[in-house]
């Protein structure tokens, strides 16, 4: 199939497919390599400023690629054969109805995307709307402060995600993340997103990559309804038995449930119907911005070098007892965005679109929440524990979802900010100086407070005294597991398939996705297609 090179780390400015100098590598002639793909790209910059850049490269000859990766016998070069794919089998069993679901984040997305080219032909419920009409309402909201509670950050196609940055780094090791990667690439995003070591599409390409997607689906038979949310299932025989769209009836055997980790009706309406679920641990904080300069001079050694590598990134955690204190969903150039989802209720997030490249870097600053800190022992817990911090941080920033903000120095100061210097805020629809203190537990901001101190000394400048910390992010990950069993159904009602992040199953867009795909083999392994 190819050699394959690894650990080759080059100066930032070389250019990998110089065929002269891979020859010298192969002990070959440039003439005999046909091509050259990168498989992974990541950056060392552990000895600045002397940064590499390196590479595992996919070197295509014009034959006898193994028997020249055995001449070799370097650890850094082998002979790779092709990777058998996993089968895809239908079942024999009747479909008892066409499959309904619910969402269209990652999971619900990739999963009714399967469903549909395999033959299945989904119907797809979306509560927001399409992401043509949702990016104009989420606009409407950024510069007015009026909120559509059906369509925004959290609800609308695409997912939550939409509206973050397209982030597709990933822990799980699961062969089905290819099969999501090559998904995005043929539906528009970037190549890149094959072999970066922390991919990302960025907010202004995931839009039309998720449009592409859904009129996959249509042409493979498949159906999308935005407006149309989950309001009620009905399970008399123990079963599912059909559910509610927008209070009307609608038939249904067969529910795939990727709500997100915001539906938070739709939790309360599934607890009320005797679905299995627990609360579970989580993360909640602000967000932190520093000039993205600041951050290249401190990962690079040189900020110029941004102009080769692209904007920096990091990565920090830091414990203090049983709980840990972490970055979270880094954005390079940046913005902090407004992400509510409910009326009288304050959320950020942190996006950035493809290019990465406005003056501030962002990133969560966040701190680990059990199920021990929640106000009561009922499943739906944290979301109470989210709702009350929420309001707080829309009571601190003076309404009309204005943000409390402040300076890092005043807040390891323990003293409300009264203006601030000259990191500029990113957020709309604009920030208020206050103190984070009066919206975020006493635990979580003393954390903060030893992380900033030990982030520093990792990350030269990032206590900056006029760093800016945005609150309050809540949403990192669902505060709630709907319980499922080995064959991926709810436990207790047969017909239900909880899926992805919002269900407690995933932790981002990769793993989500790849949950959703896991369904839907599921669903094709089990019952065969109607003619």
């Amino acid at each position: 199939m190819a050699i394959k090179i690894s650990n080759l780390a080059l100066a930032p400015d070389t250019d990998p497919y110089d065929k002269k100098q891979l020859a010298n590598l192969l002990r070959l002639s440039p003439e005999q390599i046909c091509s050259v793909h990168i498989m992974k790209r990541s950056i060392d910059a552990r000895h600045k400023p002397q940064i590499r850049v390196v590479y595992t490269l996919l070197v295509h000859l014009d034959g006898a690629e193994q028997k020249v990766a055995e001449r070799l016998q370097s650890p850094q070069i082998s002979y790779l054969s092709p990777s058998p794919s996993l089968p895809l089998v239908s079942g024999t069993r009747p479909l008892p109805s066409r499959p309904v679901v619910v969402g269209t984040g990652p999971a619900g997305l990739f999963c009714a995307y399967l469903l549909a080219q395999q033959g299945y032909r989904p119907i797809v419920l979306e509560r927001g709307e399409p992401v043509e009409q949702r990016s104009r309402s989420v606009q409407s909201f950024w510069e007015s402060g009026k909120l559509n509670p059906r369509s925004n950050v959290q609800f609308g196609e695409g997912g939550a995600g939409t509206f973050s940055d397209g982030k597709l780094t990933t822990r799980i090791h699961d062969p089905l993340c290819r099969d999501v990667l090559d998904t995005f690439r043929r539906h528009g995003a970037p190549e890149e997103i094959l072999y970066e070591a922390k991919p990302h599409i960025g907010t202004d390409i995931l839009k039309t990559v998720v449009k592409n997607m859904r009129n996959a689906i249509l042409s493979w038979g498949g159906e999308v309804h935005f407006e149309h949310q989950l309001t009620d299932i009905h399970t008399d025989s123990g079963g599912l038995d059909g559910i509610s769209v927008n209070g009307q009836p609608h038939p249904c055997r067969l529910l795939v449930l990727a709500i997100g980790h915001s539906a938070r009706d739709t939790f309360h309406m599934l607890l009320e119907r005797g679905a299995a679920m627990q609360a579970k641990a989580f993360a909640i904080g602000a967000r932190i911005e520093h000039p993205q300069e600041l951050i290249n001079a401190a990962q690079y050694g040189d900020a110029a070098l941004a102009k080769l590598l692209k904007n920096a990134t990091y990565h920090l955690t830091y414990h203090q007892g049983d709980r840990a204190c972490y970055s979270f969903c880094m954005c390079p150039g940046g913005s902090v965005v407004a992400s509510a989802s409910e009326e009288g209720m304050l959320v950020t997030n942190g996006m950035s679109e493809y290019a990465r490249d406005r003056e501030n870097a962002n990133s969560a600053l966040v701190v680990s929440v059990t199920p021990e800190d929640f106000p009561s022992a009922s499943p739906l817990a944290g979301i109470a524990f989210q709702q009350q911090w929420e309001r707080l941080a829309f009571q601190a920033g003076g309404g009309n979802y204005r943000a409390p903000v402040q300076r890092v120095e005043d807040f390891l100061q323990k003293k409300p900010s009264a203006d601030l210097g000259r990191v500029a805020p990113s957020y709309l629809p604009g920030v208020t100086p206050a103190g984070l203190d009066t919206c975020l537990p006493p635990y979580v901001t003393e954390s903060m407070r030893g992380a900033l101190r030990s982030f520093d000394r990792k990350l030269k400048g990032f206590a900056l005294p006029d760093a800016l910390l945005t609150g309050v992010e809540t949403r990192t990950s669902s505060p709630v597991r709907l319980l499922r069993g080995e064959d991926f159904q709810a436990v207790g009602i047969p017909g239900i398939y909880p899926a992805g992040e919002g269900s407690g199953y995933a932790g981002g867009i990769v793993s989500a996705a790849v949950d959703g795909l896991k369904i839907a083999r599921k669903i094709i392994a089990t019952y065969a297609t109607k003619d």
